[in-house]
């Protein structure tokens, strides 16, 4: 914002009063001084200032605040009048509880801004409001979208709003380059043949010379960025196609620590442990293994079951499962893992009449309405382009369609039980019945 670049960190002046977003953070919030107060407001209007006399139309405030916002940010001051007057508001404190109001219920996505409150000698006080655009594009309760031109704002245009989408698109764990990389880790046995199952269509080989492993990770599948001089993997590009030893050296997150427990609970005896790593290929086929292990797996549920009783032996029959429902709980481990959680492994826990999967997923933000869309179909991806490659044929997997709802409908009707989907503690856990 240039407006703001003048802004020095140092502050003489004592601290105004605490503002809201100190008290939801509870961390000192940087605070606006008088002097430099005055500074803005001698410019006059610009982009990224606004004057106000007081609050009066909560309307049109909440217009500006988005405005300001999807423009990058800038200040909104209460008690200056249009000839740069200082004149005060008379009660500067509900002007601060209706500006928090505004931006955390009239404006979607919240806002959480810096609310400072200034006083004169004169006696006189004003309320500046800080808004910072970091989640743009912002629009009112009724869906509209502003922008700030100079001095003014107006409502969006299509073109203005898509270019806005565009321009923010946010940028996830999967896009960021692999710390440690290089192109030299990328199974180019795999790329390529990935690469060739698009042939004719994306892919043209005659436009190739040699194999450029970079050049087609960074321009064709924008899997690859420069990074200090030299193209690197981006995280994406690493799990999808990285060698196996090096995937395990550079991200250890991505390993499945998968358990056979001689019971029912984790507080059953331990059968075997097993630490598995490599690329997602290899991490699917791995975590079948040991699946089938101790498991069987069906695509349709047989007519009889003949399970071991207590009095016939000792050891509990092995469980038996809806082939494609694993598979899709499988898929759904691999792909949709919050990456930049670093401290809760991917796990696979089976138990002697039950599979527990169990990812890492930021509770926050992941609403139980959004738990319920899942169900539906409705999806709440973290890795769209992990999701998209993996899920494509030419990866070289043959998975199950339809996603979690099948998964749900098929292990309900093949074990007469639900599956349990429960999401807390920054974790998402999938629980499936066998019979």
């Amino acid at each position: 914002m240039a407006r703001r670049r003048f802004r020095s960190n140092q502050r003489h002046e004592p601290s105004t009063e605490r503002s809201f977003q100190e008290y939801f953070l509870s961390t000192p919030a940087p605070a606006t001084s008088r002097t430099e107060l005055l500074r803005l407001i001698r410019g006059g209007e610009d982009t990224f200032l606004e004057l106000k006399v007081k609050l009066s139309n909560t309307e049109k405030i909440t217009q500006e605040i988005v405005a300001l916002a999807n423009t990058g940010g800038g200040v909104i001051v209460f008690g200056v009048n249009d000839q740069l007057r200082i004149e005060g508001v008379d009660n500067p404190e509900s002007v601060q509880e209706e500006l928090v109001r505004i931006c955390r219920e009239d404006i979607e996505p919240p806002l959480f801004p810096f609310v400072d409150r200034l006083a004169f000698d004169n006696g006189r006080r004003i309320v500046a409001l800080d808004v910072e655009g970091k989640r743009r594009p912002y629009r009112t309760r009724d869906g509209r979208f502003y922008l700030r031109i100079g001095a003014e704002k107006r409502e969006a245009t299509p073109e203005e709003l898509a270019a806005l989408l565009d321009e923010t698109r946010p940028l996830t764990f999967e896009n960021l380059p692999a710390q440690g990389a290089t192109i030299q880790d990328i199974d180019e046995a795999h790329l390529w043949s990935f690469l060739r199952e698009f042939e004719g269509d994306a892919f043209e080989s005659a436009r190739t010379s040699g194999y450029p492993t970079g050049e087609v990770l960074e321009r064709d599948l924008l899997m690859a960025t420069e990074r200090a001089g030299e193209l690197a993997p981006t995280v994406a590009g690493l799990l999808l196609f990285g060698h196996d030893q090096r995937v395990a050296e550079l991200l250890p997150r991505s390993m499945i620590v998968a358990t056979r427990f001689g019971g029912e609970s984790t507080q059953s005896p331990i059968i075997e442990r097993l630490t598995m790593s490599g690329n997602l290929l290899t991490l699917y086929e791995s975590t079948l293994r040991f699946i089938r292990r101790y498991c069987d797996l069906w695509e349709s549920r047989p007519k009889t079951f003949s399970p071991a009783t207590a009095d016939e032996s000792p050891i509990a029959a092995r469980a038996n499962y809806h082939h494609s429902a694993v598979v899709e709980a499988v898929s759904n481990l691999l792909v949709h893992r919050d990456l930049a959680l670093r401290e809760l492994p991917t796990r696979l826990h089976i138990f002697d009449q039950s599979l527990e999967l169990i990812n890492p997923r930021r509770t926050s933000g992941f609403s139980p309405l959004a738990q319920k869309a899942i169900r539906y179909g409705v999806p709440q991806r973290l890795n769209p382009q992990i999701a998209a490659i993996f899920s494509s044929g030419a990866y070289g997997l043959k998975l199950a369609p339809g996603g979690l709802p099948m998964l749900l409908r098929d292990s309900r009707l093949f074990s007469n039980r639900r599956a349990d989907i429960i999401a807390i503690n920054d974790e998402f856990r999938l629980r499936l019945h066998g019979v």
